[in-house]
Order: C-alpha cells, then sequence, then structure tokens
C-alpha cells in the first residue's frame, strides 16, 4: 500500500488471498486478503480510500496498481478491494471545450487522458503503439460528462485502450502482436467456445444527436443473417462523415458474430508457455484447440485476464489460476 507521495503506508506480508485482473477497454479491480502479523497491524489501520494505492508484484515483478477503493478490517484480516488508474478517470471531467476536426482516435484519446488528469495527477503515462488507423470529428464541452465514459465511447469506434500499473495504452483495434500459443494442452480442463449473437448486427446507424442533425450509417441486409439493425448515440460526434466512420467500425467488429473463448473457471497449464505478466488485453493469443464442435486455429484477442491464488491448508498447498477471456470480433470471426 503506497500514498500519493509514494511513501510506503504498509505490506501485505501475510497474503490469505489475491486476486488480480486486467480488461480491455474498461477499468480493472483487485482484491487482497490480509492477515496482520507483528507490529504491521497499526501500518494497515492507517490505509484509507482514494489516498493510498494498492500494488501488486509477481515473483518481484510488478503486475498491478490503482487507487484503494475498499478497505474493510475485521478481526484477523484486512480485505482491500481497489480499481486501477481508469478509476481516476470515472471521477474527472473535461476541464476546457474543445472541438476536434478529423482527428486520429488515438490522438483523441490522448487528449482525454491528459486533460483529465491536468489539475492532480496521481502519476500516469499514456502510451500509444501506433495509430488508432480511424478518424473522426468530436466535441467535449467543459465539466459535461465523465472522462472515462467520453474514453469508453471513443473505444466502440476503432479504437483500444487498456491500463497495466501507471500505464494507459492506446492501440488500434486491428492490433494483431502475439505474446504466445496456447493449445489444448495447456487447458486440460477444457474451454468454452461461445458465439455472441447479442452483439451481432448487419446494419448500424450512429447519430450525434437525437434530432437527425448528425447521423451516419453502413452495412445493411446480409446475404446470411437478414436485416439486424442497430442505433446508437454519442453526442461527442461532430459531423456526418465521422458517424459514418464509426457505423463503418461498429458493423466490421460486429459482422459476423463475434466468437469468444472463455477459460472461465479452467486455469491455465503450469506447463504452458505463457509469460503471465505479458498476457496484456488488446495483445493476442495463437489458440489451436479441437475439443469442442467447434475448431479453432486462430490468433485471438485478449480482452481479458484475472490471476487468483489463495493460500492452502498443511493437506493441500494453495495454488494461482490464470484464466483468459479471447475473442475473435467480426470479420476475423470469419
Amino acid at each position: 500500500m503506497v500514498d500519493r507521495s509514494g511513501a510506503t503506508v504498509a505490506t501485505g506480508s501475510v497474503l490469505t488471498e489475491v486476486e488480480w485482473v486486467r480488461l480491455l477497454d474498461d477499468t480493472s479491480t483487485a482484491r487482497v486478503v490480509i492477515n496482520p502479523d507483528g507490529d504491521c497491524c497499526e501500518a494497515l489501520g492507517r490505509v484509507r480510500s482514494w489516498r493510498h494505492r494498492l500494488q501488486i508484484y509477481r515473483d518481484g515483478e510488478f503486475v498491478w496498481d490503482g487507487p484503494i477503493i475498499t478497505p474493510s478490517w475485521s478481526l484477523g484480516h484486512l480485505e482491500i478491494r481497489a480499481a486501477d488508474i481508469g478509476a481516476w478517470l470515472d471521477r474527472r471531467v473535461p476541464h476546457e471545450s474543445i472541438t476536434f476536426g478529423s482527428t486520429d482516435l488515438a490522438d483523441i484519446a490522448e487528449w482525454l487522458i491528459e486533460d483529465a488528469f491536468a489539475p492532480d495527477d496521481p502519476g500516469h503515462q499514456v502510451l500509444k503503439m501506433a495509430p488508432a488507423g480511424v478518424t473522426g470529428g468530436r466535441r467535449y464541452i467543459k465539466d459535461v460528462g465523465q472522462s472515462g465514459d467520453r474514453l469508453r465511447a471513443l473505444a466502440e469506434t476503432g479504437l483500444d485502450y487498456t491500463i497495466v500499473g501507471q500505464s494507459i495504452i492506446l492501440l488500434p483495434e486491428d492490433w494483431r502482436e502475439s505474446v504466445g500459443r496456447l493449445s489444448d494442452a495447456d487447458l486440460p480442463e477444457g474451454l468454452e467456445v461461445t458465439e455472441d449473437g447479442t452483439n451481432l448486427a448487419t446494419r448500424w446507424i450512429v447519430a450525434g444527436d437525437d434530432e437527425g442533425d448528425v447521423l451516419g450509417e453502413a452495412g445493411g441486409a446480409d446475404a446470411y443473417y437478414g436485416l439486424l439493425e442497430r442505433y446508437v448515440e454519442d453526442t461527442s460526434i461532430t459531423d456526418d462523415a465521422s458517424a459514418t466512420s464509426a457505423a463503418q467500425v461498429k458493423v466490421r467488429t460486429s459482422l459476423p458474430v463475434p466468437v469468444f473463448i472463455d477459460s472461465q473457471d479452467v486455469t491455465l497449464s503450469p506447463e504452458a508457455a505463457i509469460d503471465v505478466p505479458k498476457l496484456v488485453p488488446g495483445w493476442c493469443l495463437d489458440v489451436t484447440s479441437n475439443t469442442t464442435c467447434r475448431t479453432i486455429t486462430q490468433r485471438l484477442k485478449i480482452v481479458g485476464v484475472k490471476v487468483t491464488e489463495e493460500d492452502g491448508t498443511s493437506d493441500e498447498p494453495g495454488a494461482e489460476r490464470v484464466q483468459v477471456q479471447l475473442a475473435a470480433g467480426g470479420s476475423e470471426a470469419a
């Protein structure tokens, strides 16, 4: 547990439960349970929400960081729930009004983040892996809307972002860098392959207001699926061309049906040739599996990672569980 100043507030030397998560295009969470030992109880009693941050290391390697949201003390243990630094974006608003013309979405996202942290920076950096490759016009009004909501809306129209430690990483939706390979042998308990029909749409309409003054559309009736239409409003979009570009991205990512692979309660084999700290949403894994009727041989995007560990007993030692959710959206699923 670390103070805003950077000083260490307390250290959890006896951990009985640890869980940390990484998510694509959203704020992730972590949870630890600490049994106070020796003189650490007084230090643990000084832990405070938002003032202090939880930092987690795995085998000495830094893997997670973010503000403590809910510390709960009870007899014999302290439970801490925290969120990554994206939680601050959900407590910030635009601090000036600005209108972007035809601008790459990664540049707009960088402005949103830097503007949000400008009045009070808890410590962050923005890493742009490459331009989004999608341009658009956006308008933000001072003190209107939460910066985190604005960033998530932007991520729905041609941009991905993920948070690792103090870094907010921006990358194009078609980022295809792989960090490893998985086969059925790496998932000894099996996996689940799911088609997400709830996200299928063959035609998208994107509006910048509810009057139809700013409107864009893409797609239409599909020879295979028929016609499935979706409508969404994003008041930050400033012109028809930007709305059309957003609609085209939505069609591309939702047609055909997106496919998800979820290890759910299945942990990766300890023998899997995977470096767990490098499992970062937005990057990919090459997956080959034929244990289900839906055979998969594909490079799939990591959209979620969850790592948990519990202390064991004298008869059964604790074990780490690494769960990964992967997805192929739209044209990739074909």
